[in-house]
């Protein structure tokens, strides 16, 4: 691919820029088929959706208004006119249903200071998102003119409709922020404007036409706007490594003293196959996420898959031609300071800061492999009191946001779970005397109980024989005493009532059943997931480098870097050790989706040094360097490039960091201080320690493997790369096997 593309400059070029604009041209074209609500979620509350999605039937956005005084009562004239005059104002609006005073639903606190108008917004939930502004404007002028009274909105549409802005503009700052920074950390590790540019380049591009393949193909597969955060996500930090590896050996081969042609042809032999490698890792770990049954994460998984592999061609085809047309000008727009920099750090075999770690690592291997495992094991220690929770509202939110502070204060005045447990009833006849005398059950054996309470609302849709049941919960939503509450309904009231008439089914949904439901499929996910992963990984890696010691050794590595990332996030997220500094605070939980999708992502980025390091390692050792030298070659040869990309990773995953919501806060943070441990602690110490103490038993395989295919590629080093290489591990006598091979080279 890579001489063809050499050779073919200008067709490889266009083709490739004709190949990203129809992509996005037709993906724009045929528009996005979004994962629907019945979808994305799993169990009963995927089953309630799908009843009302084929009943036609659209459940309105609820709100609620705080009206809520220190010294007046709701029995107060004042108190009143207060109340009255937030139904008149969201009533004008004009674009809100159903509304209902607290004095004829009793929705009083306990001590009567407080009241609760309740109302619907018009429209379904996009539509809703709309009309929303203009309630919440209602609301603050009432608020304005009684400024010693609490007047406050808080509901589904108000919630959603900051959650949506606060994504779109997190995620807008984060593209902002984080194409500058690899561009500023690529120009730092190349020392020249053109090389810096390129990769951020060609990331982009395969971004865009990923972007518009997932669209053409979401009429098969759904996809989301989650699935296009992370398919940036992943995109950039892929596309721009995968570039980094090709371009870093193509330079490297020019110092080296090879011609344009060759050069080029040695790249694509090399740092070309551990791009093909990587790629093909990542995929199968991204795969994985396919068996959650869960539709946003097979979205997720499936836009991962088709920016990696858009990339790796990209990586594989148009970067070989640019270079070749480009050739000496790639070095175009020398920073004087950096460049020479970047010289002197080449001419020095990795740098001084490696050249420091890894001597006495490979000088004393077994104390380097106790001491930066033990670390990392410790690291990993708070792995196990992690909880894993659907976050709740106030959980996501960063501490001191008003809609956070208007909840808090709903809940002191009204314990309880702030959204209801609601029963969808689909029934031959809903109107039925034994529909009506089931449901009249269902209420009274609710409300007998501690674990839920009223008012007990019930919607009765006669045409599409259906009902909803609203049954507050008990607890704040995702505590316990909220899922005993779910599971007594579900288990015990429904059985023992509505499903007792012939032909009718019942699933509970809501908030605190979704969250329920998802944390019990990504829990049960957990198992199958890692083990395809960890398994297919295995296998790629035995046939890349036909040794199982290095696949083993790939596998337990990336392993123990992933509960390193799984222990910093417990211990910072869910028991707030050093939260401050990050701007959030310890929420008690990690959301439950975070640790299965860091693992996936991690799995297949760790490969991406793991394949490229080893692979050095590997061609070092076919040219007939013993394996102590070839793994002192190898780390130092890679050392710059693994640093620069590590680099890049650990900013744009760390500008995810910096986001507003939990959630993304974790996933941002979990995966740059998982990369940096892989790039430092990992492939500097652990890696070349435990091939030191391996030694040549690491490329050991066994006889009835040998049918594996050879993808193994060999080319003449200069003697002075051997002889330095030998130089930096001392004098060491000569495998009678690596004579021959040294020989034959």
């Amino acid at each position: 691919m890579g001489a063809w593309s050499a050779r073919h400059r200008k067709s490889a070029v266009f083709g490739w820029l004709l190949f990203v604009v129809l992509a996005a041209y037709l993906g724009g074209v045929h528009g996005s088929t979004q994962v629907t609500e019945s979808e994305s979620m799993p169990g009963q509350v995927a089953r309630a959706a799908k009843i009302l999605d084929e009943a036609g039937i659209k459940a309105p956005a609820s709100e609620s208004v705080l009206v809520q005084s220190a010294a007046l009562t709701a029995d107060d004239p004042a108190f009143r006119a207060v109340v009255d005059q937030v139904r008149a104002a969201v009533t004008g609006t004009g674009r809100t249903g159903d509304l209902r005073s607290p004095y004829d639903t009793q929705a009083f606190s306990a001590d009567r200071h407080s009241a609760l108008v309740q109302f619907t917004v018009t429209g379904d939930r996009e539509k809703a998102a709309e009309n929303i502004p203009a309630v919440l404007d209602a609301v603050a002028k009432v608020q304005a003119q009684h400024r010693d009274l609490t007047v406050e909105e808080l509901g589904e549409a108000s919630s959603g409709k900051w959650f949506e802005d606060q994504f779109a503009d997190d995620f807008q700052r984060a593209e902002w922020t984080a194409v500058p920074l690899a561009l500023g950390i690529l120009l730092i590790a190349f020392g020249a404007l053109v090389a810096a540019v390129l990769p951020v380049v060609l990331a982009l591009t395969a971004f865009v036409a990923a972007g518009g393949l997932v669209a053409l193909s979401s009429g098969l597969l759904h996809t989301s706007n989650d699935a296009s955060s992370v398919m940036l996500l992943v995109g950039l930090a892929v596309g721009v490594d995968y570039c980094l590896f090709y371009l870093r050996r193509e330079r490297e081969e020019r110092a080296a003293g090879h011609d344009a042609e060759t050069a080029l042809r040695i790249a694509a032999a090399t740092s070309g196959r551990a791009v093909l490698v990587s790629g093909v890792t990542v995929v199968v770990a991204m795969a994985g996420m396919f068996l959650t049954g869960i539709a946003d994460f097979q979205a997720m998984s499936y836009a991962t898959i088709v920016v990696v592999i858009t990339a790796v061609l990209g990586s594989l085809t148009v970067l070989p031609a640019l270079l070749s047309m480009l050739g000496d000008r790639v070095d175009k727009g020398k920073v004087p300071l950096l460049h020479r920099l970047r010289r002197a750090e080449t001419a020095a075999t990795g740098g001084r800061i490696w050249n420091a770690v890894l001597t006495p690592v490979l000088r004393r291997p077994l104390a380097a492999t106790v001491l930066a495992g033990g670390l990392l094991l410790g690291i990993a220690a708070p792995l196990l009191t992690m909880h894993t929770a659907n976050l709740t509202f106030q959980q996501q939110l960063p501490k001191g946001n008003a809609l956070v502070a208007t909840s808090e204060r709903i809940q002191a005045a009204f314990p309880g779970s702030p959204s209801p447990a609601t029963v969808v009833v689909r029934a031959t006849d809903i109107d039925s005397p034994a529909i009506s005398a089931a449901i009249e059950d269902l209420k009274a054996r609710a409300l007998a109980g501690n674990r839920m309470h009223g008012p007990i609302d019930v919607t009765l849709h006669s045409e599409q024989n259906v009902a909803t049941i609203d049954i507050p919960l008990r607890g704040s939503g995702n505590d316990s005493a909220s899922t005993d509450a779910l599971r007594t309904l579900r288990e015990d009231i429904i059985p023992a009532t509505l499903l007792k008439v012939p032909g009718t089914e019942a699933p509970v949904t809501g908030s605190t059943a979704g969250s329920h439901d998802f944390n019990e499929q990504m829990t049960g996910s957990m198992v199958p997931v890692f083990g395809f992963v960890v398994a297919f990984a295995f296998l790629l890696m035995l046939t890349s480098f036909r040794s199982l010691a290095v696949a083993v050794t790939a596998v337990a590595l990336n392993l123990l870097s992933v509960g390193a990332a799984y222990g910093v996030l417990t211990l910072v997220f869910q028991h707030g050790v050093g939260a401050s500094l990050l701007g959030t605070a310890g929420v008690g939980a990690i959301d439950s989706w975070v640790p299965l999708f860091l693992f996936v992502i991690l799995f297949g980025l760790s490969m991406d040094y793991h394949v490229f390091v080893v692979s050095r390692i590997k061609e070092g050792h076919d040219r007939g360097l013993s394996t102590q030298a070839a793994i002192a070659h190898g780390i130092r040869s890679t050392a710059g490039v693994v640093t620069s990309a590590a680099v890049i990773m650990v900013a744009v995953f760390g500008v995810f960091g910096t986001l507003s919501m939990q959630s993304m806060k974790q996933m941002g943070v979990g995966l740059a201080v998982a990369v940096l441990i892989d790039a430092t602690i990992i492939r500097g110490v652990l890696l070349p320690a435990v091939m030191s103490l391996l030694g040549e038993r690491n490329w050991y395989l066994p006889r009835w493997l040998g049918w594996l295919p050879d993808f193994s590629h060999t080319e003449p080093a200069p003697l002075a790369d051997r002889a330095a290489a030998a130089a930096a591990t001392g004098p060491e006598p000569e495998t009678e096997g690596a004579r021959h091979r040294r020989v034959g080279v």
